[in-house]
């Protein structure tokens, strides 16, 4: 191991942590690495690896559908570091009402499996007890568990990332002392709505569902801190 990779090791393992579930891309994350927090995403499209993503950035394979908090903390060596934030993004598929025409079609399984991984990001943030938002649209959430606290649309933090210009009503259900983002939106934004136009393929899911950037970065604004 070398200098440069013992002493950013060193940095590391000083640095409060960062969590975020059902993550494959790490835009949430992304303001909390570049500020030196040490960020763990997670999520079962991850290579069967733990992997060091990007600076600041470690990702994990991990079925969350059948972990506890125990299991997730395991993989990351935090060393009685304080977690300074936790996002989740529990797959909606089967829990959005913009697909309310078919939940005959989907069955009592797929349900019950969207409602537990929904549940898995609700007890790790509760476990954890740091600031943090679980995000997903319009969804059946609301009558299983309760209202969302917040919701927005990435247009109205397009201030800070002038291509969020579209509309995605998205709702939060947070805790631990978070704080929502005032919203910020350029003036020249005239939202379009790419995200229900998306074409259908392999990669629709993720694209829909990704992290607006200006979000990511109002809400590292509004809830950092600790370093």
């Amino acid at each position: 191991m070398t200098a440069t990779s013992n002493s950013r090791r060193r940095v590391k393992m000083q640095a409060p942590i960062v969590i975020s579930l059902f993550d494959k891309t790490g835009v949430a994350v992304q303001p909390w690495a570049e500020a030196g927090y040490d960020c763990h995403i997670f999520d079962l499209q991850h290579g069967a690896d733990t992997a060091y993503l990007r600076e600041n950035v470690t990702a994990h394979n991990l079925d969350l559908m059948h972990a506890t908090p125990d299991d997730i903390l395991h993989m990351i060596d935090h060393d009685g570091r304080k977690i300074a934030f936790v996002s989740a993004f529990p797959p909606c598929t089967h829990l959005a009402v913009s697909g309310a025409r078919w939940f005959k079609g989907k069955g009592l399984r797929a349900l019950a499996d969207s409602v537990h991984m929904f549940a898995t990001a609700a007890d790790f943030c509760e476990h954890v007890g740091a600031p943090y938002y679980i995000e997903n649209p319009v969804s059946t959430i609301s009558t299983y568990w309760r209202k969302p606290d917040y919701s927005y649309h990435p247009w109205q933090y397009s201030g800070l990332e002038p291509d969020d210009c579209y509309t995605k009503k998205t709702c939060l259900w947070t805790g631990g002392g978070f704080r929502m983002p005032e919203f910020c939106c350029d003036p020249e934004c005239t939202p379009d709505d790419r995200i229900h136009k998306a074409p259908p393929g392999p990669d629709r899911m993720n694209f829909r569902s990704a992290t607006p950037t200006g979000f990511a970065q109002a809400i590292f604004n509004a809830n950092n801190g600790d370093l």
